[in-house]
């Protein structure tokens, strides 16, 4: 007996604005603070699970990191917020996963949204929603769970390697981006070299009856992918031309690197998603080539065999008067005409290159 599908259940939750709601899947009753905190001589880090640990660190002549790993804590968040002085709307945007990559601008802070990729065990693709509060002396990251790509920032900022310890918040926030879109870099460099073992196996002519499967998985996972990359670019666009005081003049330079490196990855998604379109259609072409080549050989044959069953539809009908019936080799010669046919039919075939 067939299993009936389960229905899916929809329901919408109409909530006053700026009231926070974790709509994410990464449930954790445990939330994991990281926080950093750096000057040019200054270094430290502490791992904490609450977030009032890092109130310490406010109105020091130094850059405050701090990490939240786990969105379902909401008190945690409140409190951090009211600290922060952050707008219950960019609170609500902080718990809401489903937000597409966005930049809003305060008085005295911005708010980045934006969707981190990168290979768990180098297999399996992970998607997560992160959130970043950028002020003058802090910056505030919100993640669903642990696991991020932010390891060699961390190991260049306690190694005090390259510029980042002599610089501000808004390098800061650079540099998070910067790592974020270079794992979208490894991501889309991954596919690629999945969409090019495709298209060998279809060249190639390895058929199979997951071949079409696979190119399906594609197509859904390159417009996955497509959906959490491609906003970022605008809201680098929108970062590099505003006119915040919280980023520095020189940081608009490495802000426009970083734009020109989101567009080297948008145009490798599109370029990639065009070919798992194609690659598709080149597969249902080859099928369809596949299967014209079969009935060619069939009709062929058919087309042979016709006059002789024709002939052998004459002479096999049960009536005395047949001239032929009773000559004494007129076995052999009808065998002889028929065999005389068919290579006729051959070489005719032959000639008009059917065969």
């Amino acid at each position: 007996m067939k299993k009936k599908k389960k229905q899916k259940s929809y329901k919408t939750k109409n909530l006053p604005p700026g009231t926070i709601s974790y709509r994410g899947k990464k449930t954790s009753t445990v939330t994991h603070v990281d926080i950093i905190n750096y000057n040019s001589t200054v270094y430290n880090i502490l791992e904490s699970q609450s977030v009032e640990d890092a109130f310490n660190f406010k109105d020091k002549d130094t850059i405050t990191w701090i990490n939240i790993n786990g969105l379902s804590n909401i008190e945690e968040i409140e409190k951090l917020g009211k600290n922060y002085q952050l707008h219950p709307l960019t609170l609500e945007d902080i718990g809401n996963t489903n937000h597409r990559p966005k930049l809003d601008e305060f008085e005295n802070y911005l708010f980045i949204v934006f969707k981190m990729l990168h290979f768990k065990n180098e297999e399996e693709l992970v998607y997560e929603h992160m959130s970043m509060v950028v002020g003058e002396e802090f910056v505030l990251t919100f993640q669903e769970a642990d696991g991020d790509v932010f390891n060699d920032l961390r190991e260049r900022i306690s190694n005090g390697k390259g510029r980042i310890r002599g610089l501000g918040s808004d390098y800061l926030m650079y540099a998070i981006l910067d790592a974020v879109v270079d794992h979208y870099i490894t991501v889309i460099e991954a596919f690629g070299d999945r969409v090019e073992e495709l298209e060998d196996a279809v060249f190639n002519a390895q058929y199979n009856n997951n071949i079409s499967n696979h190119i399906q998985d594609q197509k859904r996972e390159i417009l996955k992918i497509r959906r959490n990359i491609v906003p970022l670019r605008e809201v680098i666009n929108k970062l590099e031309k505003t006119e915040t005081k919280i980023i520095e003049e020189k940081t608009h330079d490495f802000l426009r690197d970083l734009y020109d490196h989101i567009v080297h990855v948008n145009e490798n998604i599109e370029l990639y998603r065009e070919m798992i379109w194609s690659l598709m259609d080149m597969y249902m072409t080859i099928i369809s080539n596949k299967m014209n080549e079969v009935m060619k050989v069939l009709t062929i044959i058919a087309t042979i065999f016709i006059p002789l069953t024709f002939i052998a539809g004459i002479y096999g009908m049960n009536f005395d008067n047949i001239p032929e019936l009773h000559y004494q080799n007129g076995y052999f010669v009808l065998l002889g005409v028929m065999a005389f046919i068919f290579v006729l039919m051959l070489m005719y075939f032959r000639r008009k290159k059917w065969l």
